[in-house]
């Protein structure tokens, strides 16, 4: 007998099931990742880190597909206001913050893209846009260890036309030991910064580059314990001015990091940069995954 797969709204008895539908994605994606059930209930009634975008959001539903009791797809989704203070490309806009299906339930995730289109046609959204954003440093936008969830959107009438963005990581041991390293002259600098921690290099008073270090990432209601990351936000350093200044400051970095307790470090670039890859590989990072961001189908 042929099982027809039915979507409906998500209950709160679906909790430890769709905790563990993200826990599976997030698995493929960053190594050891895994969140709470009570963090992915959070995530699905408002999301305190986007706190630009997230006060524009005016309704959230999410719905689930399940097959003999069993959820195999799920997707939460999200409506934008539609008014002058929210920017011209959310505004009116629907978004699928994240679509989730067992591989090779293809069924399932036609029915549930159905009913994701179904909703949005209902709240009479102009555009809608599709992402992979799971509540975990590193995982958005549709990463490459997921081909079954593009295959699903492709179906259902979605188009990548956004970047691709390279996800690494480093462990804090394979990072630069500030033990090894001849300080040459530089000095560190530590301040706050826009994003985190903020390390500038200084020779002679003058910068020769900077790093920030996002450890908010690591909230331990986000993680299993003993699992500690944090998130490179962002890096400036010219090679061609001085070589050994972004070594340096990524020991710096690790020395803050261990006396931080967190083991794990992610950034994210641009797919397209092989000279900032080859950087960062070349200093204790490893590729993990690519992801394609700005998926998008018009509505009406």
């Amino acid at each position: 007998m042929q099982i027809v797969p039915r979507a409906r709204l998500a209950r709160r008895d679906d909790r430890e099931q769709l905790a563990e539908l993200v826990n599976a994605h997030l698995s493929a994606v960053i190594p050891g990742a895994r969140v709470s059930v009570n963090t992915v209930l959070a995530s699905l009634e408002r999301q305190p880190d986007e706190y630009v975008v997230d006060p524009w959001v005016v309704e959230r539903v999410t719905i689930v597909v399940e097959q003999l009791d069993r959820v195999v797809a799920a997707a939460h989704l999200q409506r934008f206001a539609d008014r002058p203070a929210v920017s011209e490309d959310y505004r009116g806009a629907g978004l699928v913050q994240w679509f989730l299906v067992i591989p090779e339930e293809d069924a399932a995730a036609d029915a549930l893209l159905r009913a994701c289109l179904a909703q949005l046609a209902a709240w009479d959204v102009r555009i809608a846009y599709a992402d992979g954003q799971l509540p975990f440093p590193g995982v958005y936008g549709v990463p490459e260890s997921w081909p079954h969830v593009r295959a699903a959107l492709e179906r259902g009438g979605f188009v990548w036309d956004g970047p691709a963005e390279t996800v690494l990581l480093a462990t804090t041991a394979s990072l630069p030991d500030p033990a090894l390293l001849a300080s040459e002259g530089l000095a560190v600098r530590r301040t706050l910064g826009a994003a985190g921690v903020r390390f500038a290099a200084e020779r002679d008073g003058s910068e020769l580059g900077s790093l920030e270090l996002d450890l908010g990432a690591g909230r331990a209601e986000r993680h299993a314990a003993g699992v500690g990351i944090a998130e490179l936000s962002d890096w400036d350093v010219d090679d061609e001015a001085d070589a050994s200044a972004l070594p340096w400051l990524l020991a710096q970095a690790r020395a803050w990091l261990e006396l931080s307790e967190v083991r794990r470090l992610l950034v994210a670039e641009d797919a397209d940069d092989a000279e900032s890859l080859q950087r960062l590989t070349g200093l204790g990072f490893r590729e993990l995954v690519t992801t394609a961001r700005g998926w998008r189908r018009a509505i009406r």
